[in-house]
């Protein structure tokens, strides 16, 4: 009887923080937005809710975590 190959799964953990755009660039949240926001001001506040690229060095990683070529 022939054995099959076992599936490669994504991490649900990686899923749930990265989306990947139509262009295959990877968006990421940015941190700062939780707690002690009482001293920062509006401007970053705002921004900081904006998402934003992963940088070049960390695409790879996140690509094979998200099953991804």
């Amino acid at each position: 009887m022939a054995r099959k190959a076992c599936k490669s799964k994504t991490r649900s953990a990686v899923a749930k923080r990265f989306k990947v755009t139509g262009t295959g660039k990877v968006l990421r949240r940015k941190q700062g937005k939780r707690h002690i926001l009482q001293k920062k001001n509006r401007k970053r506040k705002r921004n900081l809710g904006k998402a934003t690229l992963v940088s070049a060095a960390d695409i790879k990683a996140v690509k094979k975590n998200l099953l991804l070529r």
